[in-house]
């Protein structure tokens, strides 16, 4: 059966997204989802649950080592980066 233009409007009506509803972290202050670890400080429920300082360093040590894998396979060489030339500024 044909569904009409008024008919799927309708129903779509209630298809709107509504907006997040965000809790302030009792130990950093900032907004996370309820019952969710903050993604700032790494805190729940007023304890630490999870260190995010070291996952950030295990996370950049993963991709530096990554990088130079890569570097290696396609032979690049690492040279330092010109350093731009001083102009003379003209009034």
């Amino acid at each position: 059966m044909r569904h009409t233009r008024a008919h799927t409007g309708n129903r779509r009506a209630h298809h709107a997204l509504k907006a997040a509803n965000l809790s302030k972290c009792s130990h950093c202050g900032a907004a996370h989802r309820p019952h969710h670890m903050c993604l700032e400080c790494g805190y729940y429920n007023g304890r630490q649950v999870m260190d995010l300082g070291a996952e950030k360093a295990k996370r950049d040590a993963r991709i530096k080592t990554k990088e130079e894998k890569i570097k290696n396979e396609l032979g690049i060489v690492d040279t330092p980066a010109e350093q731009p030339k001083e102009t003379k500024e003209v009034k």
